[in-house]
């Protein structure tokens, strides 16, 4: 049995979640520049969330909520999930992203994964507070894999992890194998593998005899 790591925003989902929400509020280029930065590795991961979503102070929960049904999967990817899940792996789901945005997106496509590790955006008298709650804040995604690992009494070695930004750097040098889904510059070299298709993702499963 493996257990294999997703990342949402980026691999899973073409959606940046911030963006959304950003869009309802009139400042998603404010957002997308900071989250750019930040999968760059110029901003720590930890201050470029706080700053976004301090950007979005006061957005009605209702619009926050209409954001989150706009978040799908990527092609491909529901059964690329359900395939690995059938032949008896474990698929976990480590995002800086928030629960509401995974949990819209994976129900559109009728799939389920073994847990999710995401953070929040707190309301408050209806509204967004702008600021931010998870473990993956200032917690990183190492830790995160880590915990996965032990919950699922999988050895570190067996694990695979499936990541695009700065902020998956920590679980895929963490993992016994790296994959890297259309990774940003400063990522790339840190990959076993590159992918930038559900499909062909699938296919080098298949070839490590995962499916």
């Amino acid at each position: 049995m493996a257990l294999v790591a997703f990342d949402f925003d980026g691999t899973l989902s073409d959606d940046e979640m911030m963006v959304l929400l950003g869009e309802q509020y009139g400042v998603a280029d404010e957002i997308e520049d900071i989250t750019t930065r930040a999968m760059r590795g110029e901003l720590e991961y930890a201050e470029s969330l706080r700053e976004r979503a301090a950007l979005l102070d006061g957005l009605p929960e209702a619009e926050a909520a209409a954001a989150y049904e706009h978040v799908h999967l990527r092609p491909g990817a529901a059964n690329l999930i359900r395939e690995l899940r059938d032949a008896g792996h474990v698929v976990v789901i480590l995002t800086g992203g928030f629960e509401e945005g995974v949990a819209a997106a994976l129900e559109k496509e009728n799939v389920e994964v073994d847990a999710i590790t995401a953070n929040r955006l707190p309301v408050a008298d209806g509204h967004l507070t702008g600021a931010v709650e998870g473990s993956l804040i200032e917690g990183t995604k190492d830790d995160a894999l880590d915990a996965a690992a032990m919950e699922f009494g999988t050895d570190l070695a067996d694990t695979i992890a499936v990541g695009d930004g700065a902020n998956d750097l920590p679980m895929l040098k963490r993992a016994g194998r790296s994959i890297g889904f259309r990774p940003k510059p400063n990522v790339r070299p840190h990959c076993d593998t590159v992918v930038a298709r559900m499909d062909v993702l699938e296919t080098v499963f298949r070839e490590d005899g995962l499916l």
